[in-house]
């Protein structure tokens, strides 16, 4: 696939991606077999431009094919959009192309693969508590060395190279900024990795890195102001949100297929009332949540920001998917909890896009400055007290209830 908006493209499917989708969520593994189906089929290449080996794809054609690779497997997707799409998009934005050209070929082809390392152990969305270093490893030009653990990260497990957001070590005269995206080999000596168990996405690898004074190349360490990286991590809410997108398609594909075949009560699911509104709910939202993202999409291929468009995008687009989901498993009844489902799996994938890139919270703040509220404030004080909170909680007898007290 290429960047031709003429239409006559044909749109890019991943049918045996598909056929394994059940396989994958049971081993908690991608099949060889799909990375090689990606790689064939040109995916990684869409988002970047030819002189790095890219395809330059429209932004109507890269949305496409986005949804087309997370309807097959949202876990394989993840995966595969992490490293080419964002971790990708990371050193082409805050790097210098003509010397990470070496790192974003091998992704591009498929190669290599990359995991975007920000949160730890003990912080999600406050960056304030990351602890991750770089400090220089002697004298200028001898490169620098990393220190730390990164927790709860795609591709963690099985990735070649690392975009990693840590602090830097300041030494007198340097004035650069504090924060750092550091290119880490995850291949040496000084990097450990493991696996962590999840809900949703199971195919994804995902897990934690520890760097125990990890070598970093003197040119891959790149000072960035912290207020400027929701910029770059702003493809991965697109990620996310094309992921829900798709997860919800998926799960009303299978409702209505269900309401069609199962018969309650003399008929078929689809002809009552009460599942058909959920149904026509569903896809009016899914509809709503498609537009909004390749909106956002084509502003962002075109050059312009549209942050705030895809924070938007995110909250509403990975919530409906929970939703859309839920509303399945409803329609599916006992069938829809029961593990092996295609629905069960889906409202477990679903819940990780609300999750994962950024919590919905945070990016709301972020929403609600944007239209002129300003930064929130917190101030301590004692809500507690005046609301009557701070009393023993009473039943409905007006008797307190006694801690661990049996009835």
């Amino acid at each position: 696939m290429t960047g031709d908006t003429s239409g006559t493209r044909a749109p890019l499917t991943f049918p045996g991606i598909a056929a394994r989708a059940s396989e994958t969520d049971a081993t908690g593994r991608i099949p060889a077999g799909n990375w090689k189906e990606i790689a064939d089929s040109g995916y990684l290449r869409l988002f970047h431009p030819p002189e790095i080996g890219g395809t330059g794809a429209d932004g109507l054609t890269q949305a496409e094919a986005m949804e087309a690779l997370a309807r097959a497997c949202p876990g394989t997707y993840w995966a595969a959009t992490v490293s080419a799409l964002l971790c990708g998009k990371l050193i082409s934005t805050y790097g210098d192309i003509r010397v990470h050209e070496r790192l974003l070929r091998p992704l591009l082809s498929g190669e290599h693969l990359a995991a975007f390392a920000v949160v730890e152990r003990t912080a999600g969305s406050d960056a304030g508590t990351y602890r991750t270093t770089v400090r220089r490893a002697g004298p200028a030009g001898s490169g620098f060395v990393i220190n730390g653990e990164k927790s709860r990260i795609t591709n963690a497990p099985t990735a070649d190279l690392a975009v990693v957001l840590a602090r830097r070590e300041r030494l007198p005269g340097d004035d650069e900024p504090d924060w750092c995206l550091a290119f880490v080999d995850l291949r040496q000596p000084g990097v450990r990795r493991y696996e962590i168990p999840h809900m949703g996405l199971r195919g994804m690898p995902w897990g934690g890195i520890v760097f125990t004074d990890a070598h970093i190349a003197e040119t891959d360490v790149i000072p960035v102001p912290f207020g400027e990286l929701a910029e770059g991590m702003a493809w991965g809410w697109l990620k996310n949100s094309f992921a829900a997108i798709a997860v919800a398609e998926s799960a009303l594909a299978a409702s209505v297929r269900h309401a069609r075949e199962r018969v309650s009560f003399g008929r078929p699911l689809g002809h009552m009332e009460g599942v058909q509104a959920q149904l026509a709910e569903s896809r009016a939202q899914i509809d709503a949540a498609r537009l909004l993202a390749r909106r956002a999409m084509c502003e962002r291929v075109a050059g312009r920001s549209a942050r705030d468009l895809i924070a938007m995008l995110k909250i509403y687009a990975t919530e409906m998917g929970v939703e859309v989901a839920a509303r399945a498993v409803q329609i599916h009844g006992a069938a829809g909890v029961t593990q092996g489902n295609e629905v069960e799996r889906l409202y477990r994938d679903a819940q990780m896009n609300v999750i994962g890139g950024f919590t919905s919270n945070r990016l709301r703040e972020q929403v609600a400055e944007g239209i002129g509220l300003g930064p929130a404030v917190y101030s301590a004080f004692d809500w507690v007290t005046p609301a009557g909170l701070g009393q023993d909680s009473t039943g409905l007898d007006g008797l307190p209830y006694a801690a661990g007290a049996v009835a």
